[in-house]
């Protein structure tokens, strides 16, 4: 999975456009990883598979672990835009709820090793992965709650009224059954766990709109 990015860096002034090294870096970082795993890669790892050099590295990002961090996040909005494309609002939620989860897991099926990373490695950062974690995990849940809540009623289900604290059990829920996937080498079949999250979506949804 390629992880492409936007950076607030202009071009410099050589006109190179400098998000371009930032793209190849979060890709290097990621094949990297693939390749060693994060605790067994470095900096000199990185900077080769994205073909630039050290000094560049280092205009993007002060340590490793920032670039995970960069890369976590890079990788975790591209999943979102997933779910988001495939989420219409006009149908009724009930009725979209399976297309968008199944959008998500083909998503973070693509590159297994990656969702390693993603999902465990990054808690393995302390604090600073963790700050990372509950951000996506806020952005995802606060795209729930609008998704739901801005879809239609009616045609065979009611309208639902997700409140925050609700949608972040459904972020914690799905990402426990990532998690379990993971942990029993079941990463590249994650279409697998549609169902329950489906289920589980559909369930918190209801039991907030009563």
């Amino acid at each position: 999975m390629s992880i492409a990015t936007e950076s607030p860096v202009q071009p410099d002034a050589s006109g190179e456009v400098v998000h371009e090294h930032y793209g190849r870096l979060l890709d290097g970082m990621a094949r990297a990883v693939a390749a060693k795993g994060y605790a067994d890669t470095t900096i000199a790892d990185i900077v080769r598979e994205a073909a630039v050099s050290r000094r560049t590295f280092y205009e993007h990002f002060a340590t490793k672990a920032e670039c995970l961090v960069a890369l976590y996040e890079a990788a975790s909005k591209q999943a979102l835009r997933a779910v988001s494309e495939a989420f219409d609002p006009a149908q009724p939620w009930h009725a979209q709820v399976e297309r968008a989860i199944t959008a998500y897991f083909d998503y973070l099926a693509q590159d297994p090793v990656l969702l390693r990373t993603l999902f465990v490695e990054i808690l393995g950062l302390g604090m600073p992965g963790l700050a990372a974690r509950r951000r996506v995990n806020a952005e995802i849940a606060s795209f729930i709650q609008a998704a739901i809540n801005g879809s239609a009623g009616g045609q065979g289900g009611p309208a639902a009224h997700l409140t925050g604290e609700m949608a972040m059990t459904v972020v914690g829920g799905i990402n426990e059954l990532v998690l379990q996937a993971i942990e029993e080498d079941r990463a590249g079949a994650l279409n697998q766990l549609v169902p329950p999250a489906t289920r589980l979506v559909r369930a918190v949804a209801a039991e907030s709109a009563r």
